[in-house]
């Protein structure tokens, strides 16, 4: 709580982010001693995404860094539960064996197909949670992409222990529940 009220205050537009200019002072603030050329690499190493801008996400990651292994280790029993053809890559056709698209809201409101609801679910885990810039929606789920989505969520959850149980009640990773295929359209 305390990092995301100094950022708040360092925002000095309100507008969520931090540019180049209220990075500096909040660094020069800081007192950590730095030259222009270290402010401009240190701004660059919280852009994580290179918009010029950095958000609370972008600036609580880099503070609190990458998942420990226990963590990363429960991310990616996960992604296997997903990858079911163990391509290592999460598409469409894994999405269909576990992930029940008919009982959306939007589906039954005829809003959209079960198709554009299993993309869109990719999409979560795709692009808005890539750390690079250049990353593009192409309707596969990368370890790196589902690595960094986890990365980011991990960041705010203090304890293992609870990571743990939010990993398990999301993805059953300890197998104690009981779970019916996912697509409707699969007999």
């Amino acid at each position: 709580m305390g990092i995301g009220r100094l950022f708040r205050i360092y925002d000095d537009n309100g507008n969520g982010s931090l540019d180049v200019h209220e990075a500096t002072k909040a660094f020069e603030e800081l007192r950590l001693g730095l030259d222009s050329t270290e402010i401009t690499t240190l701004f660059k190493g919280f852009d994580r995404d290179g918009s010029g801008t950095i958000v609370y996400d972008e600036f609580l990651r880099t503070i609190r860094g990458e998942m420990n292994a226990f963590r990363k280790a429960l991310a990616m029993k996960a992604f296997n539960i997903m990858d079911k053809d163990r391509s290592g890559v999460i598409d469409i056709r894994d999405v269909k064996g576990v992930y029940n698209a008919s009982k959306h809201p939007d589906f039954i409101s005829g809003k959209q197909t079960e198709d554009e609801i299993l993309f869109q679910f990719l999409d979560t885990f795709e692009l808005h949670h890539s750390d690079q810039v250049e990353d593009q929606r192409d309707g596969s789920v990368t370890t790196h992409e589902w690595i960094e989505y986890y990365n980011n969520v991990s960041m705010s959850i203090d304890g293992d222990d609870y990571f743990e149980l939010m990993m398990n009640n999301a993805w059953n990773l300890n197998n104690d529940r009981v779970t019916k295929k996912g697509w409707s359209a699969q007999n």
